[in-house]
């Protein structure tokens, strides 16, 4: 049957009469508030150049255990990155463990550009990748379960967020690691908040029969501002600054 005259015009006029969506209203940013946020952005390209606690870490970590302490965005990954090198090019294993998931990938796709994707493997109990490799980016109850079967020797033991130590849930198998490891493994402890290093320092020492070194970095780099506004851009209360 043929459509009924004046369907097909109607329904054309109907989907051009659509309201057009709404745009977003921009809404005026306080002066105040713009002088602030012209600090936000990517600082200029510069060469690296090493903090001194980095450099402190690394030449620890070449003979024993560390713990470094350090705020958010100093660059502690920086200490592994270079200790996991040195490993490699030494012809030995190195174990990198993060709590999170997403977190292990983050870091084996980070290590897989460094050091080539055949030295890196990973481990997180949903993915398993080149677990033979000389670099493994782990969960870190993975860690604890393999140090179980007692043949797990690697030169390095990187722990990231070692602050899960305290965690009542899941700070056991953190525990368990620095139980477990073997006395010729060097341990990496990576925090930005361990408001206990040297307590953490005095136990590792008896349990493990030497002391680590305590790295603590209190300079934050990249210095965090507070600012409270409302939707139109005003500093709340408006004599903040």
């Amino acid at each position: 049957m043929a459509p009924a005259e004046g369907v097909g015009y109607h329904r054309r006029h109907m989907a051009t009469s659509r309201p057009a969506p709404r745009q977003p209203v921009r809404r005026p940013t306080s002066g105040k508030l713009r002088a602030i946020l012209q600090d936000v952005g990517t600082p200029p390209p510069a060469p690296f150049v090493p903090a001194p606690f980095q450099e402190a870490a690394l030449a620890a970590v070449r003979s024993g255990d560390v713990l470094v302490a350090a705020p958010t965005g100093s660059g502690k990954t920086w200490i592994a990155e270079q200790a996991v090198s040195e490993i490699l090019a030494g012809g030995g294993v190195a174990w990198y463990t993060t709590p999170l998931k997403a977190l292990s990938n983050q870091k084996f796709h980070r290590f897989a550009g460094l050091y080539g994707a055949e030295s890196v493997g990973l481990l997180t109990g949903e993915r398993r990748i080149n677990a033979q490799a000389p670099v493994i980016v782990a969960t870190t109850e993975i860690l604890r379960n393999a140090l179980y079967g007692d043949r797990l020797t690697p030169q390095l033991i990187v722990l990231d967020e070692a602050h899960y130590l305290s965690d009542r849930e899941r700070g056991t198998a953190w525990e368990e690691i620095l139980l477990l490891a073997p006395g010729r493994s060097r341990l990496l402890l990576l925090s930005a908040t361990f408001p206990n290093a040297e307590v953490i320092a005095s136990w590792l020492a008896e349990v493990r029969g030497k002391r680590p070194e305590v790295i603590v970095e209190r300079v934050r780099p990249v210095p965090l501002r507070y600012v409270l506004a409302d939707a139109r851009g005003r500093l709340i209360p408006p004599d903040a600054f």
